[in-house]
């Protein structure tokens, strides 16, 4: 597309593009803005070395307008869009980028990429956090999914209010507080479950989680008991029925004289397996496979369309893919309460009310960012503007049944 346009002429043409979702997938209530935040890091970045531009030519692209172009190229253009940690409805414009056509178009791939998994987990986990009811959730999903998605997933867990990580790379590059347990191949290491507790308290403390369950979960939380005293600080179920283990457990670690040791519960949770531990005397859920996936939603279901040419609306009229042609402006509509009522979506200004909050803002200007943080910072800001879009949802918003989203988006 950059080379023919760069041929015919276009490719300084002013474009706008918008990135939204037509419709919440499985059903959900509302969808979280995840990714933001990356997407800044990585566009400074963004960049065809001498490197990139050889394996292009390798691959058949010689075109030499099209490889001196690319050797240039820096975003110059401009960027809007929710702020990380907001809601999203359908049809919200999430983000939107003004630069000449091939700019535009170039970033495509790295926008979509971008938010679409970082927001399809931040939505997953969200649920996860309601469903948790306070208690806490830990991100133990490195495993289970590409290394770099790993870190990703890491963020966006925690960027809606999942504690900490056992991804010590999040920490690293993120400030993502990191945890983590033993596996059941530690324990096997050693002749007997006492040996591996021993080794385990003697380098870590009485505070650290043993693993209770490689053999009997019983005699595994009296020995740990014994090894570590009442003080333990916990110990990790990873298998079998968690509610009723989960009881059996607390009154055992009560009889022992351990009542402030912690039951954390893993073993493929989601949020509705979340949900129904809830009557458990559980202390916190350690999730992997599900928040990393996405839940059932490995993607927000994102695209990227171009709405504006030169100032003029354009749309695509594709049967059951229509777009809406021209720049969007969006505000959340609140009742006197502060409690959030509709999505309202319009070309142009929005008429303002009391109540109504504006969610667009600026986020590149000339191809600079407009707000620069540490990697750190970023996100926790991010969790912070979360924790008050959330808390201005209707109680509905927070169930875990399908039905439509909480939100009827309003085009004005």
């Amino acid at each position: 597309m950059v080379a023919a346009a760069l041929a015919d002429g276009t490719a300084d043409r002013d474009c706008v593009f918008e990135v939204f979702a037509r419709r919440l997938r499985q059903g959900r209530r509302y969808g979280v803005v995840g990714g933001t935040g990356r997407l800044l890091e990585a566009l400074p970045r963004f960049r065809f070395g001498d490197g990139e531009l050889a394996a292009l030519r390798a691959q058949g692209l010689t075109d030499r307008r099209l490889l001196d172009w690319l050797a240039d190229f820096r975003f110059s253009g401009d960027i809007d869009g929710y702020a990380e940690g907001d809601l999203y409805f359908p049809g919200s414009p999430v983000l939107t980028v003004r630069a000449p056509f091939a700019e535009g178009v170039l970033l495509e791939t790295l926008v979509l990429s971008v938010l679409n998994h970082d927001s399809a987990i931040a939505s997953a986990a969200a649920r996860m956090v309601s469903a948790a009811c306070e208690r806490p959730c830990i991100e133990m999903g490195s495993r289970r999914t590409h290394e770099e998605a790993a870190v990703a997933a890491a963020r966006a867990a925690h960027l809606v209010g999942f504690v900490s990580s056992s991804n010590l790379e999040a920490g690293r590059r993120y400030g993502v507080p990191t945890t983590g347990t033993s596996a059941h191949a530690f324990t096997l290491l050693h002749d007997d479950e006492r040996s591996a507790f021993e080794a385990q308290v003697a380098v870590l403390g009485k505070g650290t989680t043993l693993l209770v369950d490689t053999y009997d979960v019983e005699q595994g939380i009296r020995t740990a008991v014994d090894v570590a005293g009442p003080g333990l600080g916990g110990i990790r179920l990873d298998s079998g029925d968690l509610p009723t283990l989960a009881r059996r457990a607390r009154e055992l670690l009560d009889s022992l004289g351990a009542t402030r040791t912690r039951i954390i519960v893993t073993s493929d949770l989601d949020e509705y397996a979340i949900a129904g531990l809830m009557a458990a005397p559980v202390d916190g859920y350690g999730v992997g496979t599900s928040l990393v996936t996405g839940s059932g939603a490995p993607t927000a279901g994102m695209v990227y369309k171009l709405v504006e040419r030169d100032g003029v609306p354009v749309a695509k009229r594709s049967e059951g893919k229509h777009s809406v042609g021209g720049r969007k402006h969006a505000v959340r509509r609140h009742d006197t309460h502060g409690v959030a009522t509709a999505e309202v979506v319009t070309a142009g200004e929005v008429p303002a009310r009391d109540g109504d909050r504006d969610l667009v803002v600026p986020l590149v200007r000339g191809g600079e960012i407009c707000d620069p943080r540490s990697p750190a910072d970023a996100l926790t800001r991010a969790r912070a503007h979360h924790e008050r879009a959330r808390a201005a949802l209707p109680p509905e918003a927070f169930a875990l049944s399908r039905a439509e989203p909480v939100l009827e988006t309003v085009a004005q």
